[in-house]
């Protein structure tokens, strides 16, 4: 059974679908590339590519008729015709209104569904893993974790955190990534308190935090992490902090599992740092799903009030950022089963003084 046969299970709320996106469109062909269109009917599906991407594709993509794009309109009209069809889904998320009016303007006579039906649909698919994707998403991470392995060597009083995340970014490309998951973050000190903030020249001094939040990408897919370490030796203070970020994180990977509403979840591990007297320092959600996009459904927030499927990847990162002083971040991923999880991470998660 292809993608496009388990789209069709669990969406009817048109003829055909027509996928513009870049991730969406590598999602069901297995393809790469910065253009092109897929039009999927229940019976068969094609993909419309340029002359660019053209050979590369008849030799790759088999879940899809491909087609040489020549001129797009006049050959979408031509498969509506052949297949009889009246009405068009398109992604709601991704579609701009610019190019939702020319379609329109084109196909006066074709009917398009603009809710967010399609996009929900595909975002369903997208949240339950299959063997192929795990696999990906284990060798992202394990880059990951290789390339943090040689880091922490690296990491000492006087170099900078820009130094520290090029040298990180390195690393996972020399070790295979095919792209970096986000912009890598270093923060050191005072600075570890933003949850996101930018490298900067500021150089480590010894007592400092160091956070590392950092991913890879393979074959498509992502990977996340977060990684607190200290260079010398901590306060005390610092190490209570740490250990109650352990704590909430440890709570929340043993209470992950499909079924869970991500509100629930997010709660176990936020109801520790509260009763810890940091719960105004957690800012953030616990965690998010991660794929073919860094940040994609399921989400384990106070807000999601869903049960998290079999088969997400989800992050479990609780934190705690103390404005002017430091923050502790310590995130894994996690795979749910109907059981419990299993944690992609391996990485120690202990403080670890350099």
């Amino acid at each position: 059974m292809t993608r496009f046969d388990r789209l069709f299970e669990v969406f009817e709320g048109a003829d055909c679908v027509l996928i513009t996106s870049d991730i969406n469109r590598r999602y069901f062909t297995g393809m790469k590339s910065s253009a092109g269109v897929v039009l999927a009917f229940p019976e068969k599906a094609y993909l419309l590519i340029d002359f660019r991407y053209i050979e590369k594709a008849r030799a790759t993509v088999t879940a899809a008729e491909v087609i040489e794009m020549k001129k797009l309109y006049p050959q979408i009209m031509e498969l509506l015709k052949k297949h009889g069809a009246q009405s068009v889904a398109i992604e709601s998320e991704t579609m701009t209104v610019k190019e939702l009016n020319a379609y329109e303007h084109f196909f006066s006579e074709i009917h398009f569904v603009h809710n967010d039906s399609l996009s929900n649909a595909i975002a369903t698919l997208r949240a339950s893993k299959d063997s192929g994707e795990i696999e990906c998403i284990r060798k992202a991470q394990e880059i990951a974790e290789k390339a943090l392995s040689d880091l922490l060597g690296f990491i000492k009083a006087g170099v900078t955190e820009r130094e520290i995340a090029l040298e990180l970014n390195r690393l996972m490309f020399a070790y295979g990534a095919e792209d970096l998951s986000f912009d890598t973050i270093a923060l050191s000190g005072a600075n570890t308190s933003m949850p996101h903030g930018v490298p900067s020249d500021k150089k480590v001094e010894s007592g400092e935090f160091v956070l590392l939040d950092f991913g890879a990408v393979y074959n498509g897919y992502h990977s996340d992490m977060t990684r607190t370490v200290c260079v010398g030796e901590p306060t005390d203070e610092m190490r209570q902090v740490y250990d109650i970020v352990l704590r909430a994180q440890t709570a929340g990977i043993e209470a992950a599992k499909a079924g869970i509403l991500g509100c629930d979840l997010d709660k176990v591990s936020r109801d520790i740092i509260e009763q810890a007297g940091y719960g105004s320092c957690f800012g953030h959600s616990l965690g998010h799903g991660v794929g073919m996009e860094i940040h994609e459904k399921p989400n384990a927030s106070p807000n999601y009030k869903l049960p998290l499927n079999a088969g997400a990847v989800v992050t479990v990162e609780p934190g705690i950022y103390i404005a002017g002083k430091f923050g502790v971040r310590i995130e894994d991923f996690v795979i749910l089963t109907e059981n419990g999880c299993e944690n992609l991470t391996k990485s120690a998660k202990n403080l670890i003084s350099l």
